[in-house]
């Protein structure tokens, strides 16, 4: 186990924060880590520190996220804008190439740094692809609408039955309050990470299709499991990799296996 270390470069919304463990030698690219929404890169803590045996792991908070500081509110934050800020914090730490890796919205922020620096970007492993429907998409923007603060604590409450509903197997209610705290991080902003996602979402189809990189796709089943199907046809080089066995929470609940699968998915040429 490598040791986790917390750290700030500056970027073009103010500092950045990010977790980075480097073991004392890495001879494979380093591995960017890049959250869903509303999280941050809390959620890799555990699985970075096994995955870097022989490589520096990096998980950083977007921007307005975790202990990042927040870009302004207008215009609204995209996509485009937390890619370029996370290939910021990869030129601060002196990176030639990465590999990435991306959870829902981070899938989104993966594909978008590949498509603005693809000569940096080694093998991407995409946790869930959002290939989603116009209904759907009506549906989510509804789902994710932001709750006004009131006494009673509404979206307090919603938010708690969100990660109770999502949690997946072996996800114990200690590890969903953990969750839920890093929820509320992001303050009045928290959904301004699912509101990006949503504006990307006609786009990324394609963007995804662009790529020629080596990606696979881990299929877990969670929210997004009917649509990451959908991106089977989109890659050219790549496939989807199903795990009907891991949900939401597998990076801490099975966490070896976890490490195991990026490792053969990220060094060897599999089918």
């Amino acid at each position: 186990m490598t040791h986790v270390r917390r750290m700030f470069v500056d970027g073009r919304y103010g500092q950045v924060h990010l977790r980075i463990a480097r073991p004392e030698q890495a001879d494979a690219r380093p591995l960017v880590c890049l959250h869903m929404s509303p999280k941050s890169g809390w959620t890799f803590r555990n699985f970075m520190s096994a995955m870097a045996a022989d490589r520096v792991v990096i998980a950083p908070d977007y921007p307005g996220f975790g202990e990042s500081e927040a870009p302004p509110a207008d215009p609204p934050v995209r996509i485009e804008d937390y890619a370029a800020a996370m290939w910021d914090m990869v030129q601060a730490l002196d990176f030639t190439e990465v590999d990435l890796t991306g959870y829902h919205t981070g899938a989104m922020v993966a594909v978008e740094m590949a498509h603005q620096q693809p000569e940096r970007v080694g093998r991407i492993v995409s946790i869930s692809a959002p290939i989603i429907t116009p209904d759907e998409l009506a549906a989510f923007h509804s789902l994710y609408e932001a709750v006004p603060l009131d006494a009673e604590g509404t979206r307090f409450l919603r938010m708690w039955r969100a990660v109770q509903a999502h949690a997946g197997p072996g996800m114990t209610l200690a590890m969903m309050a953990e969750s839920f705290a890093e929820n509320l991080r992001a303050g009045e902003n928290y959904e301004w990470g699912h509101r990006a996602a949503f504006a990307y979402a006609p786009t990324y189809a394609e963007k995804l299709k662009s790529l020629p990189h080596r990606i696979a796709v881990l299929n877990p089943a969670d929210d997004l499991t009917e649509q990451t199907w959908r991106a089977e046809p989109l890659l050219r080089n790549g496939a989807i990799v199903p795990h009907p066995e891991w949900g939401h929470g597998f990076l801490d609940a099975d966490t070896d296996a976890a490490v195991s699968e990026y490792r053969r998915l990220l060094d060897t040429d599999w089918p």
